[in-house]
């Protein structure tokens, strides 16, 4: 049964002036996708898929590139929709973000519902694997990464299962059609091991 590997962009180049859609990898979150290509949990992988935003194809390419199979992008797959607010500092963000999974049936300040935000992650990901026939890796986000392994081990919306803090690049492992999480969070490629 195919299985699907989530995983969250790796650090980001930050810039305030361009649309978060826009941002792109930095040289570390390269060089992270990079090492992490390598990782034997994607051996079983036939096909990558990502979201549309700029950061999570980059990622994407860089493992489809290594592993020499096909890329695709699916829109479904974007972050949950801040566009209402566009980039906030650090420390007015994560006030934002708590608010998003504790009031998951509420638009906090314009952002999509946590709950419209599940369903849409959940749904694509479940369409993506019913036509597979091996290992399916999904390159996207942590604020719905968190999201789906919240409904994967059938838990309410909390971001007690958002991603560790270390600047993104993380994976989970799901079965289908089970659907259980079968491997939580882990780190793709921690800094210090970096070449």
């Amino acid at each position: 049964m195919p299985r699907l590997i989530f995983i969250t962009h790796a650090d980001v180049a930050i810039d305030p002036a361009v649309p978060v859609p826009d941002w792109s990898l930095s040289e570390i979150g390269r060089a992270r996708h990079r090492a992490f290509s390598d990782n034997p949990i994607l051996d079983g992988v036939e096909t990558i898929y990502s979201s549309t935003e700029r950061k999570a194809i980059e990622g994407a390419a860089i493992l489809a590139e290594a592993r020499r199979v096909p890329r695709h992008e699916f829109e479904a797959l974007h972050e949950n929709d801040r566009s209402a607010t566009g980039y906030l500092p650090k420390a007015k963000f994560e006030a934002v973000a708590d608010a998003f999974f504790e009031r998951p049936e509420e638009s906090v300040r314009g952002w999509e519902r946590a709950i419209d935000a599940q369903a849409r992650v959940v749904t694509a990901c479940r369409d993506i694997l019913s036509g597979a026939t091996g290992d399916v890796a999904v390159v996207a986000h942590g604020g719905i990464g968190a999201l789906l392994v919240c409904d994967a081990l059938g838990v309410p919306i909390s971001r007690d299962q958002d991603q560790p803090p270390t600047g993104g690049g993380n994976y989970c492992v799901v079965s289908y059609p089970e659907w259980s999480l079968i491997q939580a969070w882990t780190d793709i490629a921690p800094r210090e091991t970096l070449p």
